[in-house]
This record gives C-alpha cells, structure tokens and sequence, in this order.
C-alpha cells in the first residue's frame, strides 16, 4: 500500500515517514502545498496524510483540487487542536477523518488503516481469502492459522491483492502501488515477488490472467485449475 505524507515540519514529516515505513506502506513526502498537491494529482496513492497548515498552498485547497479532479483517495488531515474551524473547512473540502496535534502515531496508522479497509469495501481488521488471512493491525500473513514470513514488497504485494481481491490487478498497478515515487521502478520485479509469495502461501492462490495481471483466488473455491505460469 503507498501513502502521501504533505507535512511541512520537517521533524514530524520524518517521524510519520518512519512510522508508516515500519507498518508496510511505501511512502513519499512533501514539504508544501503545491507539491502535494502535485504529487495527489499524478500519483495512485493508497492514502495521504494532510497537515491543513502549509506553505505555498494551503491543505484545505489541495483537497478542494484533488476532489475536483475526482482524485477519491482517503484522506487524513492534521489540524492544531484548538483549531476547530480548520477540521469543519477540511470535511467540507473531501476530508475523511482527522487527528488533532499532539497525536499517538499508533492512532495515526489504526485510522489510516481503517480508511484504506473502508475504501476497499472492507470492515475487519483481518482480510481473509479461504484459509489465507492477512492481519492488518499487525503486518502479519497467516495460512491455515500458521505464520508466514514475508519480505517486505512481498507483504506489500499481498496486502494490496487482499484489499483488492474482487479484480485482476496488473503488474503496472502493483508498481504503482507498492514502490515509493524514488525508487527504481521495474516491473519485471513483480514476477520475481509474486514467484516468491506463491511458494510461500500457495500457487495455486494467486493466479495469472493473460495479458492482464493477477488475480488472488480460493483454491478451495476454485479448485485446481488456476493458471499458475
């Protein structure tokens, strides 16, 4: 999953970046307004955490813009606490939840969470598919009740086919979904990682839809007939 962070104090833009790094999520940062806003617009992000209080461009108009252009992503926006008037601005521009300041970075992610659940048409915590489940709350993979050890991208892979599990998800979205904007993207890469979680949960889980991506899959539903190449 990868998430927007538009936050101009450098302290607390490094300390989110590092909580949001450790929970899974692929990040990237800006530092005001306009950049934010920029990054929303051309990127599929997951997520964004919004401080209302930037420079070059306020946080209630970067909503505004991106729910104009029909950018429908979750957001979470950051208000000083005794500024009641800017989290009523925020929810009338497109916000989605809110977190005043000072805040516990473990409520921050409980809130992220539960927006990208909710935008995925999920409610539990735990996304489950047959006997495979992924706990959310707390990054871990589980099939049969049996703890699975995943890498990092292979955990960000199978979190968004979980979130997403109702589709055929192509390799262009994953990159676009698990790797920050910095990073060298490959979409080659991807097969390597999907390779890797099927001998980890399953082949026969994850099946390959030609020409067009990935689809995850009850093996039990399904039977044994999922395309696997």
């Amino acid at each position: 999953m990868r998430a927007l962070i538009v936050e101009d104090d450098a302290d607390l833009q490094r300390q989110l970046k590092d909580v949001l790094d450790h929970a899974g999520y692929a990040v990237d940062t800006a530092d005001d307004g306009e950049d934010g806003w920029f990054m929303g617009d051309t990127e599929p992000y997951d997520a964004v955490v919004l401080d209302l209080g930037l420079p070059r461009l306020d946080g209630v108009s970067v909503l505004e813009r991106w729910r104009q252009a029909g950018r429908d992503f979750p957001v979470l926006i950051l208000t000083a606490r005794d500024r009641w008037s800017e989290k009523v601005a925020g929810f009338d521009a497109g916000a989605d939840d809110y977190l005043t300041k000072p805040f516990h970075p473990e409520e921050l992610l409980a809130r992220l969470r539960a927006l990208t659940r909710r935008a995925a048409g999920h409610a539990s915590s735990t996304l489950e598919m047959g006997d495979l489940s992924l706990d959310t709350r707390g990054a871990r993979v589980f099939v049969g009740g049996q703890l699975v050890k995943l890498t990092s991208h292979e955990f960000r892979i199978l979190s968004y086919m979980m979130h997403h599990c109702d589709r055929v998800i192509s390799r262009t979205e994953l990159v676009e979904h698990i790797y920050d904007q910095d990073f060298d993207r490959d979409s080659n890469t991807i097969e390597v990682f999907v390779g890797r979680l099927r001998k980890k949960i399953g082949p026969e889980r994850i099946e390959t839809v030609r020409g067009l991506g990935y689809r995850l899959t009850d093996p039990v539903e399904a039977g044994t007939d999922a395309k696997t190449g």
